[in-house]
């Protein structure tokens, strides 16, 4: 199938309209390069990783891959300027930001050749993103892993009403993880979607392999929206997500939960493997995610999926 004329395809010069989510602790360079190999946009997930570890992260997918891929920055990074930096010296040519004002570093890195995507959970922040001049826009619903919009909007209802207020491309994000998936986010007014959890249980991710099975074992309803105090971050029940619901029936001050949360939790769980301490981020679309394959396969089943999918709607 040919996306020749998509507008994501065209911005990024990519074969189609899938995006691998940065993720923290699972989006290394072999995971974005065997993406963009297989023809979607990879992405290096720099949220968890120190400065100089990210530019090892790039020279490997440099070399790894003649496609283009990119890498995700939260821009509450306490090392931010170095990371910019090191991104601009090395040659990336697509840069995702977010969690954090897209006007302080889009005419910045754009000035140096490279597109700027900010990701968004509302039509507010979609619209002040294009305002700050932003190629694209990823509007990622709750249903997402990992952090998450206070609003609690669902990506099929999210996108729609982002697509009435911008001009610019828009991704799909969150719940997303098959082509039937992505075939209804792109009728609804998304450009390409961008797929995180699906592509954790691959072989390619650098999360633990402990984590990959739980997210192959999760069910429906086996995922949570909490920690909305801090910042809303969706997770697999296990012991910790046990220990922060018997601290609400405490009404516990922000003090209380960040004493909890502690510090690398996130790392503890995802990349370390200790399903029972860390903290383990992953989306609701894990209920449908049942073997660990090659991130290739994942991306060829995608689109063929969609491909099927759009011909047997044509029969209505």
């Amino acid at each position: 199938m040919s996306f020749k004329h998509n507008r994501i395809t065209e911005l990024f010069n990519i074969e189609y309209p899938l995006i691998q989510a940065g993720m923290i602790w699972a989006s290394g360079w072999k995971l974005a390069s065997a993406v963009s190999n297989a023809g979607g946009l990879g992405i290096i997930g720099a949220g968890s990783m120190y400065p100089e570890i990210l530019k090892e992260h790039i020279q490997k997918c440099k070399k790894a891959t003649d496609h283009p891929f990119a890498v995700n920055v939260p821009m509450l990074y306490p090392d931010i300027e170095k990371i910019m930096d090191i991104i601009i010296h090395e040659g990336v040519k697509i840069v995702f930001t977010s969690a954090g004002n897209p006007k302080t570093w889009t005419s910045h890195l754009q000035s140096h050749g490279i597109k700027v995507v900010h990701v968004v959970s509302s039509v507010k922040f979609a619209v002040k993103s294009q305002e700050a001049g932003v190629d694209a826009i990823v509007a990622e619903g709750f249903e997402a892993g990992g952090h998450n919009g206070r609003d609690e909007t669902t990506t099929f209802t999210l996108i729609p009403m982002v697509r009435e207020k911008i001009d610019i491309p828009l991704i799909a994000a969150g719940g997303i993880g098959n082509g039937k998936g992505m075939f209804a986010a792109m009728v609804l007014g998304a450009d390409a979607v961008q797929v995180g959890s699906r592509f954790v249980a691959t072989p390619e991710a650098s999360s633990h392999q402990n984590f990959k099975e739980m997210v192959v074992k999760a069910k429906e309803g086996d995922t949570v929206l909490t920690l909305k105090e801090l910042a809303p971050v969706r997770l697999l029940k296990n012991k910790f997500f046990e220990d922060v619901q018997e601290l609400y029936t405490k009404s516990p001050s922000k003090e209380d939960l960040t004493s909890l949360l502690g510090r690398a939790r996130a790392k503890k769980g995802m990349y370390e493997g200790d399903l029972e301490e860390g903290e383990l981020e992953i989306g609701q679309i894990s209920g449908l995610i049942n073997e660990i394959k090659p991130a290739a396969e994942i991306v060829k089943e995608m689109i063929s999926e969609f491909e099927e999918t759009k011909i047997a709607c044509q029969q209505f």
